[in-house]
């Protein structure tokens, strides 16, 4: 038997209410010119917008030639990197791997972790749990 209307918790019903966000990646505002790192990215970062409570979330353009602002590591987070668009190489801790369009790439925590775009921008979205104060920047990764 399906519950009708009146039978619904209002806590419940809330949540039918709100249980789809939808936002244009374009739409969110860019973080990297924030932080002055728009000559070499752009990082828009809409979990917020979309009301997301445990899932991280990450549009990043790496701008064609560049690299990152700086690299990355996680203390317990997982993240899957799948390129969107453009080509370039992605440095894990010490290996580097050639990224195509629709490549996936899962990265455990504790590996560091930066990316480089090839003669196009690379964009790619980023997934994981959303972990308060679990990353940590890393200078330097690149050996520069």
């Amino acid at each position: 038997m399906r519950p009708r209307r009146a039978d619904v918790a209002a806590s419940d019903l809330q949540f039918r209410i709100m249980s789809y966000a939808k936002k244009n990646l374009r739409d969110v505002q860019d973080m990297a010119v924030q932080h002055g790192f728009s000559k070499s990215q752009e990082a828009r970062f809409p979990r917020s917008d979309l009301g997301a409570e445990q899932t991280g979330i990450n549009f990043l353009t790496v701008k064609a030639g560049q690299r990152e602002a700086f690299a990355h590591r996680h203390r317990t987070a997982e993240e899957i990197y799948v390129v969107v668009a453009g080509s370039g190489r992605v440095k894990l801790d010490d290996e580097l791997v050639e990224l195509a369009p629709l490549d996936a790439v899962r990265v455990s925590p504790g590996v560091t972790r930066a990316f480089e775009a090839g003669r196009d921008s690379l964009q790619i979205l980023i997934f994981g749990p959303h972990v308060e104060g679990d990353g940590e920047m890393v200078q330097g990764f690149w050996g520069e």
